[in-house]
């Protein structure tokens, strides 16, 4: 019997493998492992185990089946990492930073439209990965020749998004913890300003964008909560009929549970939602 462990790789990569279950090492929490990839091995360390692993295996469903991968599509962990095999991953992580920067600077040579993000070494250096963005398709097939005759190794150039890039690069949001990207969100959906508008807050994206330029991901949190409380107050504009007559709806504290209306007579003032006849 086998069980599935997720293992996390250098930029918040993240992907499922087995491992025997009666071996007689039985794995744990951030334990360095090599693991079976294509074409060679690379290093990672686990960070998930169990039912949970297994769960977000079943939701992943990116490891060669659809739908969701069973443990005969899924690649081995072949071994508990050895000091050596920690040295050697130490090593290759010192060196990307410098290959980062040739990359970029043959891009530059290429005068290609696109900006080196990252670079990743596999483990047993069999593959070097480019994560790039672009803001349009990039003919990049001079590019990878060149790389691979630089470098010596299969080239992958991989394009991304500006969430995906600062999941990889990690960070500080403005509420100064660790982007949530990078530390627990599994995956940037999109968010568009009708969810800051619902909320109230400023509709200038400069005021509500994350460190990648984009808008907060955080924005999707409260946004079920406030389209749900919402549907219990007047809208903003309406006219009601209340007990000193025709008043408007000028805002609305759904924290708070309160209403501000102004009468015709140009007067505003501020009541419970509960006592408000609607």
């Amino acid at each position: 019997m086998t069980s599935v462990l997720e293992v996390r790789f250098k930029g918040n990569r993240r992907e499922y493998f087995t491992w025997p279950s009666e071996d007689s090492s039985p794995l744990r929490l951030d334990v360095p492992v090599i693991v079976e990839v294509e074409r060679g091995q690379d290093f990672g360390v686990i960070s998930a185990l169990g039912e949970i692993a297994a769960k977000k295996c079943e939701r992943c469903g990116t490891c060669g089946a659809h739908p969701p991968a069973d443990e005969a599509t899924i690649r081995n962990i072949v071994r508990i990492a050895t000091p050596e095999d920690r040295k050697t991953a130490t090593q290759l992580r010192e060196n990307e930073e410098e290959v980062r920067r040739t990359v970029r600077d043959r891009v530059r040579q290429h005068n290609l439209p696109m900006k080196a993000s990252d670079a990743e070494w596999q483990w047993d250096k069999r593959k070097l990965t480019i994560y790039f963005t672009a803001e349009q398709r990039v003919d990049f097939r001079a590019l990878v020749r060149d790389l691979a005759g630089l470098f010596r190794t299969r080239i992958e150039l991989r394009q991304i998004g500006a969430r995906d890039e600062a999941k990889r690069l990690d960070g500080i949001g403005r509420c100064g913890r660790q982007l949530c990207i990078s530390s627990w969100l599994p995956e940037g959906k999109p968010v568009s300003l009708s969810l800051a508008k619902a909320q109230g807050l400023s509709l200038n994206p400069v005021q509500i964008s994350g460190p990648c330029g984009r808008l907060l991901c955080c924005l999707h949190y409260e946004h079920d909560f406030y389209v749900q409380q919402r549907k219990r107050f007047p809208k903003e504009g309406k006219t009601v009929k209340t007990a000193e007559g025709s008043e408007r709806v000028i805002s609305v504290d759904i924290f708070r549970e309160r209403v501000t209306l102004r009468s015709e007579a140009g007067e505003t003032r501020v009541v419970a939602l509960e006592q408000l006849r609607l």
